[in-house]
């Protein structure tokens, strides 16, 4: 496998953006910290984002760039999660097949990453594209403003700035990529977690427009904050760090002292909820996420799904989401669809698939099984090393054990890989009746390929025949 660490060969690519010089190792081209936006600070840290100039000498796109995360939300992560210190957080990291590759132009998928909106890191090594270049598919990694930066409710502040970051990004995408050999009309928007939940919201979004054309949501959800809650927790925020909660009183805080804040404040108050994220009202999100989904993005296929555990593992060492239950009430929690994984996670995917029964395009589903040894169930994140084929990622073991299994990474890549190419699913489509199909991945006892029925049985409830989320 190739090395993150590896100095590689230099390669420069001319686009509409300017020069850019990333580095050659092995097969794949990487070009990282590429900023399509002008740093969030001073007037423009609760502005719209605003399209970076042309860089007017070579850009070294050698590293990673900097991070909105300044301070790690959890002392324990699942997935690796670096910060990288500095002001242009709005960047991406392209990694494309190699320029001699005659596959081209390839499709393109843009990765979103999670951390609850309030963390999270597009730098992980989870999220390295190889893979995808390996098999003829542009990764490209996107960052954008998180909490009080990227999702406060504050007059005068335009609402969902993360997610307008994450619009601007797919703009420069559109312009940009095809000079790595990627096809903007073959763009799959893709995330896991809030990464997976913004995936929804920009399909729910008339703003969405034609910036993508197919979607992939992992552990995801139709998830928003409302305007009353967010002003409360801002309010108790601003408290903390004695500044009003306005634009101006907390533009005087700097990044790392509001998410060391936010971080005491949920830390205070054992407060594991979702206090900032996607926000109902403006022109971005004009209805709820999932009436919005009855109405736009008819024409873009959806695959989406969630782990059989999600937030519900064992109460074991390293298990930064144990459950307070023992197995016997685990088991009967999912046999009646209560846990907080069906009600957050896997209820959102017959929810999504019964708003779209109109589209035009497909929807599909599929559920995470195989259960890491180490956290004791197939919970958040886990299969994130599997879609991404990356087992041999930092953390990976720490996670999965020693030996997770390398043909159902083999298989769970394809089917994304091919989902990107544009290829319908091998299984059947979902449309929210009860007992829909979904791809059911690692259980134990059944084969990797199998098709399961009614997955997601636990979680809907039969009215008139159809599937409604409980």
């Amino acid at each position: 496998m190739d090395s993150l660490d590896a100095p590689g060969e230099p390669c420069t690519v001319r686009a509409p953006a300017g020069t850019i010089i990333g580095r050659r190792i092995g097969r794949a081209r990487r070009f990282l910290g590429i900023p399509f936006a002008e740093a969030p600070t001073g007037a423009r840290r609760f502005a719209a984002p605003a399209p970076r100039g042309r860089f007017t000498e070579p850009f070294d796109a050698s590293r990673h760039g900097a991070t909105a995360q300044a301070v790690p939300l959890f002392a324990t992560t699942t997935v690796p999660e670096p910060s990288v210190p500095g002001d242009d957080v709005l960047n991406l990291g392209i990694v494309a097949p190699a320029a001699d590759d005659d596959r081209v132009p390839f499709p393109v998928m843009v990765w979103i990453h999670g951390g609850a909106f309030l963390a999270g890191s597009p730098a992980s090594p989870w999220y390295d594209g190889r893979a995808f270049a390996r098999d003829g598919v542009v990764c490209v990694t996107v960052g954008y403003r998180l909490g009080v930066d990227g999702f406060a409710v504050l007059d005068d502040v335009p609402a969902n700035l993360g997610l307008r970051d994450l619009l601007l990004a797919l703009d420069w995408v559109q312009e940009n990529i095809a000079a790595f050999g990627g096809d903007p009309d073959r763009v799959t928007v893709a995330g896991q977690s809030a990464g997976g939940a913004a995936v929804l919201a920009l399909l729910s979004s008339p703003a969405g427009g034609r910036r993508f054309h197919r979607a992939v949501s992992l552990s995801g959800g139709t998830f928003a904050v409302g305007g009353d809650a967010a002003r409360h927790f801002l309010g108790r925020l601003a408290d903390r760090l004695g500044v009003p909660p306005t634009r101006a009183g907390f533009g005087s805080c700097t990044v790392e002292h509001i998410q060391q804040g936010v971080l005491d404040l949920r830390s205070e108050r054992g407060d594991d909820t979702l206090v900032l994220g996607p926000f109902v009202g403006d022109d971005i999100l004009p209805v709820p996420i999932a009436d919005g989904l009855s109405v736009h993005g008819h024409g873009v296929p959806l695959l989406l799904g969630a782990t059989g555990d999600e937030f519900d593992g064992d109460a074991i060492p390293g298990n930064p989401h144990p459950s307070p239950f023992n197995a016997a009430e685990l088991a009967a929690a999912r046999a009646a669809g209560t846990r907080v994984t069906d009600t957050l996670f896997r209820a959102a995917c017959p929810r999504a698939a019964l708003s779209r029964r109109d589209a035009t395009a497909g929807t599909w589903l599929y559920s995470f099984e195989w259960a890491s040894p180490v956290l004791g169930g197939a919970t958040h994140c886990i299969d994130i090393p599997y879609f991404f084929d990356v087992l041999d990622a930092p953390g990976v073991t720490e996670a999965l054990g020693p030996h997770p299994p390398a043909e159902l990474a083999t298989l769970m890549h394809a089917d994304l890989v091919g989902f990107v190419r544009g290829q319908e699913p091998t299984w059947a489509r979902a449309t929210g009746t009860l007992g829909d199909p979904a791809r059911e991945y690692g259980r134990p006892g059944s084969a990797l390929v199998a098709d399961t029925t009614g997955v997601f049985d636990p979680v809907v409830r039969a009215v008139s025949g159809v599937a409604e989320a409980c």
